[in-house]
């Protein structure tokens, strides 16, 4: 299997480039600094530079021809403004969305947040305005994606990330209610997803649990497939 994965250089994308690379898969990464490179190779990662607020649908498909799968995992970061969250949170999704299609390539796994949602009204009370801008860009982009039917995609909601070592157990439900879940995990289960086809039109929140993670995969795609 060769997956490309859009925001190769961030921290759940290297973890998941080493998982997929040490099983003996072909993982390439998406990134916007060619100085990033040399952390992808690290992984076993083919670096491919591609700023995706720039690039054209057709460039960006052609970094992803033959590939079997795509995961978005791209983001603007703490730090960026509200401008930022609307042209990678979501415009960069949608554009990799459409370059998916446009190379062929129908498995596509989204990274996203708990708590997205488009139609989010005004800035919540305590939460930070910027915040509540990329919850309003990430609902879109899981909008557009679940819009489409040319796309085998999944939606996944982790909560709140953690650099602790991963446990191998998790919560993954289409609700899990609020917790925190290790990046290592994440990377863990993106892993296991790419590998259930039957998890394809699902939305999924992720939180860490009891339930081992191919137990927790097949659970979900056991009640997907009736």
């Amino acid at each position: 299997m060769r997956t490309v994965i859009a925001g190769g250089h961030g921290q759940i994308a290297l973890r998941l480039e080493r998982l997929l690379a040490g099983r003996g898969d072909g993982v390439a990464g998406i990134v916007r600094r060619p100085e990033q490179a040399s952390d992808l190779l690290a992984a076993g990662a083919e670096p491919v530079v591609c700023d995706l607020e720039s690039a054209s649908v057709e460039e960006l498909a052609r970094h992803l021809e033959g590939a079997d799968a795509v995961v978005f995992a791209a983001g603007a970061g703490p730090g960026s403004g509200s401008e930022r969250k609307q042209s990678v949170d979501h415009r960069a999704a949608v554009l990799c969305a459409d370059a998916a299609e446009a190379a062929g390539v129908r498995r596509y796994l989204m990274v996203s947040a708990m708590s997205a949602d488009a139609s989010l009204a005004g800035t919540p009370e305590g939460m930070d305005p910027v915040f509540a801008d990329y919850l309003r860009a990430k609902g879109a982009a899981d909008d557009d994606l679940r819009a489409r039917t040319d796309l085998d995609w999944t939606v996944l909601r982790p909560g709140r990330l953690t650099d602790e070592p991963g446990t191998g157990r998790v919560h993954l439900a289409p609700e899990t209610g609020r917790a925190e879940v290790t990046r290592d995990d994440v990377a863990a289960v993106l892993t296991a997803l790419l590998d259930e086809p039957r998890t394809a039109g699902l939305t999924l929140e992720l939180v860490g649990g009891r339930m081992p993670i191919p137990e927790a995969i097949d659970e979900v795609a056991g009640v997907a497939g009736g």
